[in-house]
């Protein structure tokens, strides 16, 4: 017999100082760039940039009433985030960044991230509880973070409604012949218009726990004259009680935050028709550390520093579907709308 002898498998070679340098470095840089871009935002030069092409530092500092030298080296720090773009002796925005940063209308828009992630209920307040662990709710936060998470909720909204809503299975069917349709946690109002207008002939509801976001929702609806057709009814959706039951009932971005998401699940189900779809717009975090490095995972990441104060974190979409079995909804699916945007959703029996 001829021994035979086991050949350790191959690895590769441990990463050197120059390999991991250059990962630890670009934080800094996606720091300065989203601090650059933060500054744009707030201070109207990118949207100054959008309207007049061509602008130099001078022409910016004149048209925003800042500082010309001060506006150069905001220039510089644009250019070299991708954002701007040399435009002869002026600047004008890289391609497609107005549509990103500055047109909220538009389903790609992402501008309102960058001052969420600058508000100080994100990184200020966690660093603050670091220690103790103090959880908050919504009420405990101020206006202007309500208003900036309205922003940031918009394009989830514009994806989801028509376009989201028209890939699940006898959805688009049924809005089409005049259903109710309940917007679970509804914040401001702004999906609530959005299905409203798309949607003339339905009953629309929504449905929130935080007083003032009923209250700036109830607003919006007026100004949009939709106050007569849009319901508001102030309830933690663990105690949410629908005395008319509805075809659809939609939640869009906020069940990771049910503080019991099985009750909840319960109420919506109770609410439902037989028959009627229960559609979960989410953000679908990542199980795994591969998807955790991802630029995506990175920025939801970010977002946890906010959940955990609430005493919450994003699920994987996966958990969703489980969800649904779990209290008996049938016909479950889920549709991917983009990285960052989920779609799950399941029928009561």
């Amino acid at each position: 017999m001829t021994a035979t002898t086991s050949i350790p498998a191959q690895t590769g070679a441990a990463p050197t100082l120059a390999d991991t340098a250059p990962k630890v470095l670009s934080l800094l840089a996606g720091y300065v760039g989203h601090r650059t871009v933060s500054l744009g935002l707030r201070t109207g030069l990118l949207r100054t940039l959008a309207d007049r092409p061509g602008s130099t530092a001078d022409d910016l500092a004149e048209a925003c009433g800042l500082d010309a030298f001060y506006v150069s080296v905001w220039c510089r720090a644009a250019v070299a985030a991708g954002v701007v773009d040399r435009d002869g002796d002026g600047h004008r925005l890289a391609d497609h960044v107005a549509t990103l940063l500055l047109d909220s209308t538009s389903p790609a828009f992402v501008g309102g991230v960058f001052g969420v992630l600058e508000a100080p209920e994100i990184f200020g307040r966690f660093e603050e509880a670091f220690a103790s662990g103090e959880r908050m709710w919504w009420d405990d936060t101020s206006p202007e973070w309500i208003q900036a998470v309205s922003g940031t909720g918009t394009p989830f909204y514009t994806r989801l409604v028509p376009g989201g809503l028209d890939r699940v299975p006898g959805v688009a069917e049924a809005l089409a012949a005049c259903c109710r349709v309940v917007d679970t946690a509804c914040g401001a109002g702004i999906g609530l218009v959005r299905l409203a207008t798309t949607y003339p002939g339905c009953t629309v509801v929504g449905v929130d726990g935080d007083q003032h976001s009923i209250d700036r929702a109830r607003t919006r609806l007026t100004e949009a004259g939709l106050a007569d057709h849009v319901e508001l009814v102030c309830s933690a959706l663990e105690d949410m009680e629908l005395d008319v039951p509805a075809r659809v009932v939609i939640n869009n971005i906020s069940m990771h935050e049910c503080r019991d998401i099985d009750r909840v699940t319960e109420n919506v189900k109770a609410a439902l028709e037989p028959g009627g779809w229960f559609v979960i717009s989410d953000f679908p975090f990542p199980d795994t550390d591969e998807g955790l490095r991802t630029v995506p995972g990175r920025i939801m990441t970010g977002i946890q520093f906010f959940e955990a104060q609430i005493d919450d974190q994003l699920l994987p979409r996966a958990a969703y579907d489980d969800l649904l079995a779990r209290h008996g909804f049938t016909d479950i699916g889920s549709v991917q709308l983009t990285p960052m945007h989920a779609v799950t959703y399941g029928r009561r029996p």
